[in-house]
């Protein structure tokens, strides 16, 4: 007879660990104060500051304002909370293209 553990939140241990794994996190780049903007675009307003070191999980990506910054030019926009977008080109992707699917 086998037993599953349940959490108090309704998974088991090895889902928990499975979803913990698909949230990949990705670096701001060094040195940086990221500015996060309500949408895809410099022109959206400010919602905060990412302070140097942050690290971040893109949900979806959207095109935007072009920005140039450590990573290159690109007018790629990373979601990263409901309403919370950063340039990708201070997100240390690994890829000058997308890497999420795009914002719907």
């Amino acid at each position: 007879m086998s037993v599953e553990r349940i959490e108090a939140n309704g998974t088991n241990d090895a889902t928990a660990e499975v979803v913990a794994e698909a949230l990949r996190y990705y670096s701001v780049a060094p040195g940086v104060r990221l500015n996060v903007r309500s949408g895809p675009g410099t022109s959206y307003n400010l919602v905060r500051v990412l302070p140097e070191g942050a690290k971040v999980h893109v949900y979806c990506q959207s095109p935007g304002t072009t920005v140039t910054g450590p990573y290159g030019t690109s007018d790629i926009w990373d979601n990263i909370s409901n309403g919370e977008y950063v340039a990708d080109a201070y997100v240390h992707t690994g890829s000058d293209g997308y890497i999420a699917p795009r914002c719907g």
